[in-house]
This record gives C-alpha cells, structure tokens and sequence, in this order.
C-alpha cells in the first residue's frame, strides 16, 4: 500500500510504531473499503448531471432556433449560474462565460455588442461564483442592461440599474407626503392590498383545484375585499393581521396540488413534498425565505426576479427605491419595491404554478441542507427564473 492509499505521511517500508510489527486480513468476500459509498457518490452525481441537462435542454427549447428572425430587441433576460462565472470587456465587446453546475459540461459563451438587438433587457446571476470588472459596469450603463444577483435563498441582494438613478423631485415628494400623511398612507396602503386580494382571486379561479379548502381561501378573500371597500383596516399594524390571515388561507388551498414526481429508488422524498407544503419551515418559523419545501423555495426564485423587475422600473421612473409607505419599518431595504411588489405576486404564484402542472420533478433537483432547508438544482433555478422573467 503506497502513501496515497495509507494517507499516513511517512516513508514506504518504516512501520507506524518501531519494534511493532501488524498483519492485515483482508476478506476477499467484501468489497474493498468505501467501494459503496464510492458508487454510491457516482450515482448521486449522475443523477445531478442528469438533471441539469435537463433544465438546461428546456431552456434552449423555449429559445428561439435561429437568430436571424429576430428583429426586435431580446426579451429574454441572460440568466447565469454555476462556479466560474465571468463578466469582462474584450474589444469593446461584453464576454460573458456561463458557469460551470454540473460535470461534465462544456462552458457557454457570449458575446455581445454596443447596440445589438440580441441585448438581454436584463442579466439575473443566480447563486454561485465568479468575477466581474469594473469597465463591464461602466459597459452596462451605457447600455441600459440591469445586472440583478441573486441568493441562495431567492433574495435580490443586488441590482444595479442601466438607468442612473436621478430622482424625480415630484415623485420622491409625493412618496414623502404620502407616507407622513396618514390618510393617504391607508389609502394608499388599502388599494395596494386590494388589488393583491384580487390577484389572488384571480389565481385561485385560474390555477387551483376546487375543494373546501379552496372554498374557504375564496369565501375570506372576497369578504375581505368586501370590507377594504367598505370598513377599511385604520392602522398599517391592522391591514398587515388582515393581509396575514387572507394569504394564509390562500396558500392553504394549494396544499390540494399534487406534485409530478420521477421516480428515485435512491432518493425518496418526504411524503410532504408530494403536494404543495406550508410557507414556513420548522427550523425557521417565523419566515419563508429559509424554505423546507421545494415548491416555496422555486416560489422564492420567482419573487425574487420580480423584486429586480420592480426595482428596475421604479428607479428608471424616478421613485426613490428606499422610500416605502406600508413597508416603512425596513431600513436599508428597497422598503418602495417592497410596496409595489405586493399586488404582482399573484401573477408570479401563476406562473409557478403553470410550471408545477406541467413539469415533473426529481429528487436530484434539490439538495437538503442540515437544517433540512432545500436548495435548488442551479439549472432549475435559471429555469424557473427564466419563465416568471418572460412572463413579466
């Protein structure tokens, strides 16, 4: 047995304690030592290989084939993730190099020109590594490309606007005296969770299964509509209980969906995540973003794009980000995007929610931390971003 065998650091032939001598009985029955555990690593990392070629094939499916029709400026934001990511000018030109999710893969490249139509009218990086240059900032504010990152657990922690943030004086007062005033404030504050309410309508009409509990999410949504128009709540403190309590019976009623999943003798799954789980999770109750069901942490991903697009659009248009009126109590967070996110999260629960009816799942699409948080398959991610993006 040589040294990389051993992995003890001494000279070949010296035994481990002088005068001692040992004699090793190998079972000729039993397969060599870690043999299992060795294949059983080969599996799980075909498995993930697997499903990445997957996500990733979908994606090239839903691109267009041929460049040369498209005479209209891209829609279609440039998702990236994986390690070794990179963002750098060369000739004037922005290189961009995909990163590397699962082996073996070859590294994907782009290329981009001052003015092309192929622009993405945005760049989402997921989760992972790699490198940017500061002339590729410079590069993409000439250009009015957004760079939006993204986390882990589906939190934009970055966006840097194309457009130079230059506030419009009219619009920032008007955010200032609306949040100081409080009967603006509500009604402000009210509408906003109106019209989220009927977006939640709208989805439960449109992409869930009738059930009593389905019954009762529609019952309490249209009762409280009923009484936003009528008795409306006085206090933000009093419209944020009501907003709580309407979305829990929501999401209750996706609790009927049921999940396709492919079969993985290696790698059951829970008997929850064969349909559609709570927001929270057991280890961190008091939020969703550290998520133990997949279908909430693809709902992470999604709303997180969303947060880039609002963010995007309301600092092009001239709104202070920072400056929120019902979430005024978050400091040093675009509390203003948080403002107007709330009525577009239905649209993006649609959206998810199309994907799950029409995909089929795979334990190797997700990995289960210690804390039995779930993570995304970084392919899946890009997907999931890719469709609530388009469909914006």
């Amino acid at each position: 047995m040589n040294r990389s065998q051993t992995g003890i650091g001494r000279p070949n032939n010296q035994p481990l304690v002088a005068g001692i001598s040992c004699v090793i009985l190998v079972c000729m029955d039993a397969p060599p030592p870690h043999t299992r555990q060795t294949r059983s690593l080969e599996v799980d990392e075909r498995e993930w290989s697997e499903r990445s070629l997957h996500w990733l094939r979908r994606g090239a499916s839903a691109s267009p084939k041929d460049k040369r029709v498209r005479r209209q400026p891209s829609r279609d934001p440039l998702i990236l993730a994986g390690h070794g990511v990179s963002l750098q000018i060369d000739a004037g030109t922005l290189l961009v190099r995909n990163g590397f999710t699962h082996y073996p893969q070859k590294q994907k490249t782009y290329r981009f020109f001052k003015g092309d139509g192929d622009l993405p009218p945005r760049i989402i990086m997921l989760d992972g590594t790699g490198s940017i240059t500061f002339d590729v900032l410079t590069w993409l504010n000439e250009q009015k490309v957004p760079l939006v990152k993204i986390d882990w657990t589906g939190n934009a922690v970055t966006v840097i606007s194309g457009d130079s943030f230059a506030a419009n004086r009219d619009r920032v007062a008007w955010q200032a005296e609306t949040r100081s005033n409080r009967r603006k404030r509500m009604e402000f504050c009210n509408a906003l969770i109106a019209k989220k309410i009927d977006g939640c309508i709208a989805t439960l009409e449109s992409s869930l299964r009738r059930s009593e509990v389905w019954d009762k999410a529609m019952r309490r949504a249209r009762e409280d509509l009923v009484r936003l128009a009528n008795d409306p709540p006085q206090t933000v403190d009093a419209l944020r209980l009501l907003e709580a309590q309407s979305a829990v019976t929501y999401f209750r009623a996706w609790h009927a969906t049921s999940l396709l999943w492919r079969a993985s003798a290696r790698h059951p799954i829970p008997d929850e995540w064969r349909t559609v789980g709570p927001r929270y999770s057991r280890v961190y109750a008091s939020g969703s973003r550290n998520t133990a069901h997949p279908v909430n942490a693809i709902l992470n991903y999604a709303y997180a794009v969303l947060q880039g697009q609002v963010q995007i659009k309301a600092v092009a248009e001239g709104y202070d980000p920072m400056l929120g009126i019902m979430h005024y109590d978050r400091d040093g967070a675009p509390a203003f995007v948080f403002d107007m996110m709330e009525p577009e999260r239905p649209r993006m629960d649609r959206a998810v929610l199309t994907f799950l009816k029409s995909e089929a799942l795979h334990p190797a699409d997700f990995t289960i931390r210690g804390d039995g948080v779930v993570r995304l398959n970084p392919e899946l991610a890009r997907t999931v971003s890719g469709l609530t993006a388009r469909g914006a």
